[in-house]
């Protein structure tokens, strides 16, 4: 206790600093108008929210609580998720698994006897929580603090490397928690090192799962058609509100992301129970980015749901925190080219801020990343990554944005507005992107080294992944994918009365950019999400495909229904930029070549499927080079998945559809 208490002495004496320089922040703002109030609260918010002190040894609790709900020892002994597999090397597979309770000793048994053992590092993740919107299960909702709305929600990653594989070889393993003199363990599963090439493999294509209503259903559809998988391409959107731990490990619905993806769930649907597929136990997961992993501000809101939103770009941010260091109201950083006008030579622009302080006060995505044992780039990072798993060169790109509401009279930041113009503190900043990927940028340039290298350009098939769709019939095509073009309105006493966004079409980067780039390379496949319905496309031998229909569908802009969110007359907005109907970007969508959904007005094939009635889910077969896409009606359990669309990929650009 005595070096606890030391800390906080120290918190408070380095805060009287804090406050000292606060005092002086009037100062900033004078004659700064909004900008200047913005930069005031910014580094209000920033001095006091990235300080406060570490409670229970944890990073940046809600300011509403510092209270911990611990689960004690005595309590269940149970393993919180079975085992899953992760980064697959050539010898090697990763194996992690959760547990709610720290233990003493962790471990996997493998081999044929499975007298075979790793040990496991532990750790635990630093921002899982709950909140009043959580679901819990009556175990964890009794040990909510009381009048707490926001509270910690301790859980323990357990994560061993199996090495000394064999190439091919499959072995069967089981993982191993202890607890003082009790121990759990989980059942017997079969683990295997990465793929080579010419190994046939069944991968399941997904996303936008989001504890939707027919997620467990789609997946028990999965290994019930076509049984064991090899591995799971997920293009964004795994969960709802990422740091909501019960989303993730046993959501009170029934369909948490873990047990739906483990055959753990318990979903029940049109008077029918879904238990999902057990899939990751043996399949490792490949996943990429979407704008539901990412968090906003740490400690601003009053719940989960509002700080998921509060997300505004880093340079916002960093803004805000050089001009507090600097104490300057004239020093402005350039959002493009990073660099502030006034600053001295050398200076660098937040350079006492930590790209982890910094990332509390914009958007993060550290729940995910603690979760995930993912491929990584060459910065370390797994934002957006490479891997070669049998005949695939697997390209996984951060192409994501926030998400903003387009109804013009909202309260709060919207797609096109702010709801609060006179508050900065409170703007969205629209639907900013997360990671760049216009030319010139570090991804960009990163993708350009990869479909260039060897691994990218000898290997059967290419497919890239990521979550913002390039080409759909989805509402989530609108607005372009660039980032907003901010317009100030005042009066004539030089307040602000609006603040707009606006989406150029023709600045659209996936469009412009990142489409040619793919096409010219010869990719085969690219895999998205994020409009939450299937369809597909294709420009010369690249094959676009959005396979995400689990119960949260918004219609398809096909026939004479149009888009919802579009700016309407005289609001004020260039409605070209928003296109109504169709794919925003030109391609014709494909008509499902084996039994497509047959519109009941004009009794005409549809190219889409968009219900919240039936489900879809696709696969792609490496030994004969097919996509299938099946389609399932949970309503009729007793009848089996149905393929209703297949296409080849690899092939040259006049073939590749039967």
């Amino acid at each position: 206790m005595g070096r606890r208490r030391g800390r906080w002495l120290s918190d408070r004496a380095r805060g009287l600093g804090r406050w000292q320089r606060i005092r002086q922040l009037p100062k900033m703002a004078r004659g700064g108008g909004v900008w200047g109030l913005l930069l005031v609260l910014l580094a209000i918010g920033g001095m006091l929210a990235l300080k406060m002190p570490p409670v229970l040894g944890s990073a940046a609790l809600h300011p509403l609580s510092q209270w911990s709900a611990q689960l004690s020892e005595g309590d269940a002994m149970e393993l919180l998720t079975d085992p899953f597999l992760q980064l697959p090397g050539p010898d090697s597979v990763h194996v992690v698994w959760f547990t709610e309770w720290p233990g003493d000793r962790h471990w996997v048994d493998w081999g044929d006897r499975l007298d075979r053992q790793a040990l496991a590092q532990t750790r635990r993740l630093t921002r899982t929580r709950e909140d009043g919107q959580s679901r819990l299960p009556e175990r964890v909702a009794a040990q909510r603090p009381e009048g707490v709305k926001v509270w910690e929600r301790p859980i323990w990653r357990h994560e061993a490397i199996v090495s000394g594989l064999l190439p091919g070889q499959s072995v069967p393993y089981r993982v191993t928690s202890q607890g003082g003199d009790r121990a759990v363990s989980s059942g017997v599963f079969r683990l295997s090192p990465q793929p080579l090439p010419g190994q046939p493999l069944q991968l399941l294509l997904t996303s936008d799962h989001q504890l939707k209503p027919m997620v467990a259903a789609n997946l028990q559809q999965v290994v019930a058609t076509v049984g064991r998988v090899d591995g799971v391409l997920f293009a964004g959107d795994l969960v709802n509100v990422p740091d909501r731990a019960s989303e993730w490990f046993d959501d009170g619905g029934g369909g948490a992301f873990f047990p739906c993806l483990q055959g753990r769930a318990n979903r029940s649907l049109q008077g029918h129970t879904y238990q999902g597929g057990a899939i990751l136990q043996e399949a490792p997961l490949f996943a990429a980015l979407g704008n539901h992993e990412v968090m906003g501000r740490v400690g601003r809101a009053r719940d989960l749901n509002r700080e998921f939103y509060d997300t505004v770009p880093r340079w916002v941010a960093q803004q805000g925190a050089a001009q507090a260091q600097r104490g300057a109201g004239d020093r402005v950083l350039d959002p493009a080219s990073g660099e502030v006008s006034g600053a001295t030579s050398g200076e660098t622009p937040g350079a006492a801020i930590s790209l982890a302080a910094l990332a509390d006060q914009s958007f993060n995505t550290r729940t995910y990343e603690e979760i995930w044992t993912l491929p990584t780039n060459d910065r370390g990072e797994g934002n957006y990554y490479a891997v070669s798993f049998g005949d695939l060169r697997l390209v996984v790109l951060n192409v994501t944005q926030a998400w903003r509401s387009p109804i013009l009279t909202a309260k709060f930041g919207g797609r096109f507005h702010e709801g609060q113009p006179q508050s900065p503190i409170d703007w969205g900043w629209g639907q900013h992107i997360f990671e760049s990927i216009a030319p010139g940028s570090p991804q960009f340039q990163w993708l350009q080294a990869e479909l260039a290298g060897e691994p990218f350009r000898q290997a059967k098939y290419r497919v890239v992944m990521f979550h913002h769709p390039p080409h759909t019939l989805g509402d989530n095509s609108v607005p372009p994918f660039t980032d907003p073009i901010q317009t100030i309105e005042r009066d004539d006493l030089g307040q602000v009365m609006a603040v707009k966004y606006a989406y150029p079409r023709d600045q659209d980067v996936i469009a412009q950019y990142l489409s040619p780039l793919l096409e010219s390379a010869e990719v085969d496949l690219v895999l998205y999400g994020h409009s939450h319905l299937w369809n597909r496309f294709r420009r010369g031998r690249t094959h676009y495909l959005e396979t995400s229909n689990v119960g949260n569908s918004y219609g398809a802009a096909w026939g004479d229904r149009g888009r919802s969110g579009i700016p309407p007359e005289g609001s004020g907005f260039e409605r070209s930029d928003y296109v109504a109907i169709g794919d925003p970007n030109g391609l014709p969508p494909i008509v499902p070549s084996i039994a497509p959904l047959i519109d009941p007005l004009d009794q005409t094939p549809q190219p889409y499927l968009a219900s919240n009635e039936i489900t879809a889910f696709s696969i792609l077969d490496t030994a004969a080079g097919t996509v299938t896409s099946y389609v399932f009606d949970p309503r009729k359990p007793e009848q089996p998945a149905q393929p209703f669309d297949r296409f080849t990929i690899g092939a040259p650009a006049n073939e590749g559809d039967r």
